[in-house]
């Protein structure tokens, strides 16, 4: 099956404004110094990118969990992680975490205090604050990408 390519609308914008990319990418360094394990990080970033639509990094963070060694049976079951058995709790806490933050307005109370308990049950402060900007990082890249229509997959030539 053949299909037309998709050209995105722009140069993402993060390479248009170098700054923009740097803070990104220094924000990004800053999180990782708090312990959540990086498969917990790439399945929060996998499962954000699916709910905002974000093919480009969807792509991307399914072969950076199965390059980290990741099963195909988690990777493929991230979008129901609700009902399949191969989450610890723990992941479960931050997937349910990463779901509410992405999805601000899709009720009255976005983060409510059930999701955030399971999460600070598993995660102290510091780990705590990390997934947060690992969520807030991730959701920026998707609109990002989504804005500009960025594809997935290897770009032309």
């Amino acid at each position: 099956m053949q299909t037309a390519a998709i050209q995105a609308r722009m140069t993402n914008p993060a390479m248009v404004v170098p700054e923009a990319l740097q803070a990104l990418i220094a924000l990004a360094k800053s999180a990782r110094t708090s312990g959540v394990p990086s498969q917990t990080v790439y399945l929060i970033h996998l499962r954000a990118s699916q709910i905002n639509g974000c093919s480009f990094c969807v792509e991307m963070h399914s072969r950076e969990l199965k390059e980290a060694g990741e099963t195909d049976e988690r990777i493929f079951a991230v979008a129901a992680w609700r009902e399949a058995p191969y989450f610890t709790d723990a992941e479960r806490a931050a997937l349910a975490l990463a779901e509410a933050a992405t999805r601000l307005s899709d009720r009255a109370d976005p983060v409510p205090d059930e999701t955030w308990d399971e999460a600070a049950r598993h995660y102290d402060e510091p780990a705590l604050a990390a997934l947060i900007i690992d969520i807030v990082l991730i959701n920026a890249w998707n609109r990002l990408n989504v804005t500009v229509r960025q594809p997935a997959g290897p770009g032309p030539g």
